[in-house]
């Protein structure tokens, strides 16, 4: 990974979603995308191709079927946008959200076994879904797995309804 200044320079220092794009959420579903946002901002690999240093302000949002990165350098000079299509996407979110139901359905009932079964599945579902997201973005915006793992649990947000 070729990198123009410290590492340390390349990371989200602020991240918001659009409100209006979000789905409405569950209590679990809420404090996952609360989690996700918070050890996104404190660790992460955020390197936008060809923008220089950073740190970097992310938005993201939904619109026409499209993720939208808009990014911008701390402080708020823009940088440029981003825009995905969903369309490769969808069935493993959808398949991801199955799983998830599962898994909070095994944590109230299920045995410490079963409990361990579906969060390996889901755990394996959420990184396919992570490392499709950084194939999409792989000549746009350089980022670790971590940070593309703490991206897809905020991207899921959008597809709820």
């Amino acid at each position: 990974m070729t990198q123009t200044g410290d590492r340390s320079n390349f990371r989200i220092a602020e991240i918001s979603l659009d409100e209006r794009s979000l789905a409405p959420a569950t209590a679990d579903v809420e404090h996952e995308r609360k989690v996700a946002i918070f050890d996104l901002k404190e660790e992460n690999y955020f390197e936008p191709i060809g923008a220089g240093d950073g740190p970097f302000e992310l938005h993201l949002s939904y619109l026409d079927r499209r993720l939208v990165f808009d990014v911008r350098r701390a402080g708020g000079e823009a940088i440029g946008q981003v825009h995905l299509s969903m369309t490769p996407f969808r069935k493993i979110i959808k398949d991801y959200f199955l799983l998830c139901e599962s898994y909070f359905d095994a944590i109230r009932n299920a045995a410490p076994a079963q409990i361990e079964t579906v969060d390996m599945a889901r755990r394996a579902m959420h990184n396919e879904g992570s490392e499709i997201l950084m194939e999409r973005l792989e000549d746009k915006i350089r980022m670790d797995l971590d940070t593309a793992r703490r991206l897809f649990t905020l991207i899921c947000s959008f597809h709820m309804r």
